[in-house]
């Protein structure tokens, strides 16, 4: 080992001019090819490590504005801007819903379609109805001006959070005042059929999810029940939150057999209820498997190339060590040691060079995005740390694999051919 390992050294190493100054192409060769390895590495790390990021961020910011399930009356094909069909509060299903180890939290909502007015301006939104039971942390992200709406106990809240969108339309600011005209459902006439009320902008929150910054905003519930002539029981839905979210599906089915729940109700997950948003995310699994085919691919070519051509440029040099007596395994193991430096510090340079350019991206956010586009204004990142420690292992043994390929050569070069091979 010790006689392999000092001329594999020397091979590549070595910097001084070869027989008839002539320099050795190996040094170059195993340079290139940890290049190659090291480009390799850290673009799946940075592949998966954005692809993460981006799932991940845009994933919470629906769960975060919707919650993760929502449960209320059948409606087939309802669509996501559609106004809910009142339900009667259940709050002896809502504790057995508690119970369901998955759930977090559970409270109702109703939605209802407004026209906000200014002096100049004129702006039609989806008003969100929340109670007091709702907990503001999940859309506190979002808020980038002002603070949530208080609840009144005694009537209901003359408060309202209005999108960045909407805001900006209609030039509005934090504690400007505005006036709501909401459509009465009874049977009034044409003149009465518009009902305004006055209402203070306390925040202006800002999703980055184009579809509900166009579309909503935030109330009271206690209001949406006012103006839909509707009792203090009935809401438009619940919508429930999860400790995780992979386990949406599952609990979505374990809730909806729960004994005593009405069979006119449904459950749906927020998948259901936006799908272009995680059909969209499903997409980018593919480009980010594609992309990281595409760099196995050209690790492993890169190594394949790199073995023969060493092997190539040696075979005088194995025909004289194999004359004088060296062993087919003695030989390959100098190739090995070039494998193994290769693959090494390929796979530590990479990895250090990923998740330094990882770190800097969630310091600084250089790495801009259009958010009309792709939903965030800047890549998010999120490492995976088994994840970095597979692409690395995984190098390694597809690295070792490729072995096998300069040993068979090494077997088949007889040393009086090799000799005088030019």
């Amino acid at each position: 080992m010790k006689v392999a390992s000092f001329i594999a050294n020397r091979l590549a190493f070595n910097q001084s001019p070869g027989p008839g100054d002539r320099k050795s192409f190996s040094r170059f060769i195993i340079r290139l090819s940890i290049a190659a390895t090291v480009i390799s590495v850290a673009v799946m790390i940075i592949t998966l490590s954005f692809a993460n990021g981006f799932q991940a961020t845009i994933s919470q910011k629906v769960f975060s504005f919707w919650g993760h399930i929502h449960v209320q009356e059948k409606q087939p094909f309802k669509a996501l801007i559609t106004e809910e069909i009142p339900i009667i509060k259940d709050d002896d299903l809502v504790e057995k819903i508690k119970k369901n180890a998955a759930v977090k939290s559970i409270h109702p909502f109703a939605t209802r379609y407004a026209m906000l007015k200014t002096r100049d301006e004129m702006e039609g939104v989806l008003v969100k109805g929340l109670d007091s039971t709702y907990n503001f942390d999940h859309i506190r992200p979002f808020i980038k001006e002002g603070r949530p709406i208080q609840f009144n106990d005694s009537t209901y809240s003359r408060e309202i959070m209005l999108s960045a969108y909407t805001a900006d339309q209609l030039k509005l600011k934090v504690n400007d005042r505005i006036l709501i005209y909401f459509i009465r459902p009874d049977n009034s006439t044409s003149e009465n059929k518009l009902r305004p009320d006055r209402l203070t902008v306390t925040g202006i929150f800002k999703t980055g999810i184009e579809e509900y910054d166009r579309t909503f905003a935030i109330g009271d519930l206690a209001l949406i029940q006012r103006l839909n002539t509707w009792g203090v029981d009935s809401i438009g839905g619940y919508e429930i939150f999860l400790d995780d979210y992979k386990k949406i599906d599952q609990a979505a089915d374990e809730i909806y057999n729960i004994d005593g729940f009405p069979v006119t109700w449904d459950t749906q997950s927020v998948k259901d209820i936006s799908p272009n948003i995680f059909d969209w995310l499903g997409m980018q699994d593919v480009t980010r498997n594609v992309l990281i085919g595409i760099m196995i691919i050209i690790a492993v070519i890169n190594l394949i190339t790199c073995l023969i051509v060493l092997v190539i440029e040696r075979v005088r040099m194995i025909g004289i060590l194999k004359s004088l007596g060296a062993s087919n395994w003695t030989i390959q193991k100098i190739f090995l040691q070039h494998s193994v430096f290769i693959t090494i510090t390929g796979i530590i340079i990479g990895a250090a060079i990923a998740i330094g350019f990882l770190y800097i991206q969630q310091e600084t956010g250089f790495i801009k995005l259009q958010e009309e586009a792709y939903y965030l204004s800047e890549a998010a990142v999120k490492i995976v740390w088994w994840q970095v420690a597979a692409i690395c292992v995984g190098t390694l043994l597809v690295c070792f694999l490729i072995l096998m390929i300069p040993s068979v050569i090494v077997r088949k070069i007889q040393p009086v051919r090799a000799i005088h091979f030019r």
